[in-house]
C-alpha cells in the first residue's frame, strides 16, 4: 500500500515527466533563436555550419530527454510497485539529471558565450525541480 507521500510523490514525477516532454519540444520550437545564439557566438560561421550545429544540438537534446522520459517511466513504476530500491534510485537520476541539466544550462562553448540558448537551458531544467520534489516525499517518513 501506497503512503500518502508516496502517492504525492508520484504526481510530482508525472509534472517531471511533462516538464521533460515540454524541455524536449522547446528546441524545436525556436529553430532561428537558436540558430541567432550559434550565429552571435560564431559571427563568421557560414548558414550551413550553423544549421549543422543547430541540428547537432537537437539531435543530443531529443536523445537526452528520450532518456529523461524513459527514466521518469521507470522510477514512477518502481515506486508504484514498492520496490526497495526506488528511493535511491530516483535520487540517483535527480542527481545525474541535475548535472546534466547545469551542465547544458551553463557550459561555455569555445566563443565565450553558453552553448545553448538560455530559454532552452532553464528548460532544461525546470524537470528536475519536480525531480527534487517527488525524491524529497519520497524520503519523507509519514507521520
Amino acid at each position: 500500500m501506497q503512503t500518502t507521500h508516496e502517492r504525492s510523490a508520484i504526481w510530482a514525477m508525472y509534472a517531471g515527466l511533462a516538464l521533460t516532454v515540454a524541455a524536449t519540444i522547446v528546441p524545436h520550437i525556436d529553430a532561428n533563436g537558436f540558430a541567432d545564439h550559434i550565429r552571435d557566438g560564431y559571427p563568421t560561421y557560414s548558414q550551413s555550419r550553423i544549421d549543422s550545429a543547430v541540428s547537432t544540438y537537437r539531435i543530443y537534446l531529443t536523445v537526452l530527454g528520450a532518456l529523461g522520459v524513459l527514466a521518469w517511466l521507470w522510477t514512477i513504476r518502481a515506486v508504484k510497485s514498492g520496490t526497495g530500491w526506488a528511493r535511491p534510485v530516483a535520487a540517483t537520476l535527480l542527481a545525474l539529471a541535475t548535472g546534466v541539466a547545469l551542465f547544458d544550462l551553463l557550459v561555455k562553448d569555445t566563443s565565450g558565450a553558453t552553448g545553448l540558448p538560455a530559454l532552452v537551458g532553464w528548460a532544461g531544467l525546470a524537470p528536475c525541480l519536480a525531480g527534487l520534489l517527488a525524491v524529497t516525499l519520497l524520503f519523507k517518513k509519514e507521520a
